[in-house]
């Protein structure tokens, strides 16, 4: 039950700020709710994934790749560019966490000097963060590419 709970509740506060930033992005009105669901379908999917025990930027490089896709087959189903749907879905997935976790340690170092401990929480934060944006922009890329080639890929 509390897996449910935590995927429902998970899902749901995906699916808000990504109607929003689809709202910010000047997306048409009945495209706003294809962004909510990949913002959750990718969220859910990703916390999912975590608890089965992958790590966060392999979970976060399959969700990205599955909204994606999800985000070809609207596409493709209302007449419109994949990037209307899938760019502000992937807002959720963003690393906010990391990053800022990684910006106060540099301000940290900064204000009372080096110490190994800044130093590795610096590092490991910020790694993890180009690792997680880099995984969401080749999951954006993967199905476009898988998709609409014009050679066959092999």
């Amino acid at each position: 039950m509390n897996l449910l709970l935590g995927l429902l509740s998970n899902m749901l506060l995906a699916a808000i700020p990504a109607a929003g930033f689809g709202m910010s992005f000047n997306v048409p009105r009945r495209v706003l709710l294809w962004c909510a669901a990949g913002g959750a379908l990718g969220r859910g999917l990703r916390f999912l994934l975590l608890r089965t025990g992958m790590p966060i930027p392999w979970a976060t490089l399959l969700a990205a790749a599955a909204v994606s896709s999800l985000g070809v087959y609207a596409a493709q189903r209302l007449r419109a560019h994949p990037k209307v749907f899938t760019v502000a879905a992937m807002i959720p997935m963003i690393p906010g966490v990391p990053i800022y976790t990684a910006l106060i340690a540099l301000i940290e170092i900064q204000r009372r000097g080096l110490t190994n401990e800044l130093l590795s929480t610096a590092l490991s934060s910020a790694l993890l963060s180009v690792f997680i944006v880099a995984a969401l922009a080749i999951g954006l890329a993967l199905p476009g590419l898988l998709f609409y080639r014009r050679r066959p890929v092999v």
